[in-house]
């Protein structure tokens, strides 16, 4: 488990292989990968893509959460893929004698979706190879107008009987999750370089493949993330999805060697599978 800028990350992220990001103070995961065993308790999942390696596991979830009593699981998945969706579950439903009960809602950029706990989901358009969205938490709070700074509470309480406005609606990005795309939405989506937490696929670090390569599977390579190295003004960074051709030693000694420092310090890479 990781902490990354007070967020939890239990997360799984092996290009082609399987991609699973789950965090447990939201109770919810992005993508599903294979549906790893603790996936199975998270009670939404957003789904970015229709790749198998990031939603293989999506009929195995709905089906392995009803068989341990659990809620119906709710799936956000984009406008372009939820009919496909619904035939991939109906389909699953003959193969499998089972209602595989679930929430099925489709969401994409610009639409909001409330979460437990006063946060809000939002997509944005990544650029991948099929259509692909990035997501987006953000938090949601009441501040006190600076006019009301220092009033006593029962005058507050007075103002709030009689209808008064006496609070602003704060919202900040907490995280953003990109899925499979290219570099471009860096530039494209300011909560991607704004949002406390960034998880972004980097697929390839090294020579082994060109950035002109990288950029014809969809992909990012590690030489487009140093030349826009100073864009980043998130807290911490988590860099997934790196190819398997990789061990973590290569990942780790690519970053060390090719990252600016001040990139660097914050960059935090996922190596489970390598």
């Amino acid at each position: 488990m990781l902490q990354l800028a007070g967020i939890a990350v239990d997360a799984t992220s092996v290009g082609g292989m399987e991609t699973c990001i789950q965090l447990p103070g939201y109770k919810m995961a992005l993508d599903i990968g294979r549906c790893p065993r603790t996936a199975v308790y998270k009670d939404s999942v957003a789904i970015t893509h229709g790749h198998m390696d990031h939603v293989g596991g999506i009929c195995f979830h709905a089906a392995t959460r009803s068989m341990l009593g659990l809620e119906p699981p709710t799936y956000f998945v984009g406008h372009e893929n939820i009919n496909a969706m619904k035939a991939l579950f109906n389909a699953y439903r003959r193969l499998d004698r089972s209602r595989l009960a679930h929430h099925l809602v489709p969401i994409g950029p610009g639409e909001t979706h409330p979460l437990p706990g006063g946060k809000l989901l939002r997509p944005f358009r990544s650029v991948h190879r099929v259509p692909c969205q990035g997501y987006s938490i953000w938090s949601s709070k009441q501040k006190l107008k600076p006019e009301y700074h220092g009033t006593p509470g029962h005058e507050l309480a007075r103002l709030r009987r009689e209808g008064v406005e006496i609070t602003d609606t704060v919202e900040a990005p907490e995280l953003a999750f990109t899925g499979d795309t290219m570099i471009e939405v860096v530039e494209r989506e300011e909560v991607v370089r704004t949002a406390r937490l960034l998880i972004m696929e980097v697929t390839f670090i090294d020579d082994r493949v060109t950035v002109a390569e990288a950029r014809s599977t969809g992909h990012i390579h590690i030489d487009e993330l140093v030349e826009r190295a100073d864009l980043f003004e998130n807290e911490a960074l988590l860099l997934t999805h790196f190819s398997s051709r990789y061990r973590a030693r290569d990942i780790r000694e690519a970053f060390k060697a090719r990252l600016p420092d001040h990139l660097y310090q914050r960059v935090t890479p996922l190596l489970n599978g390598h």
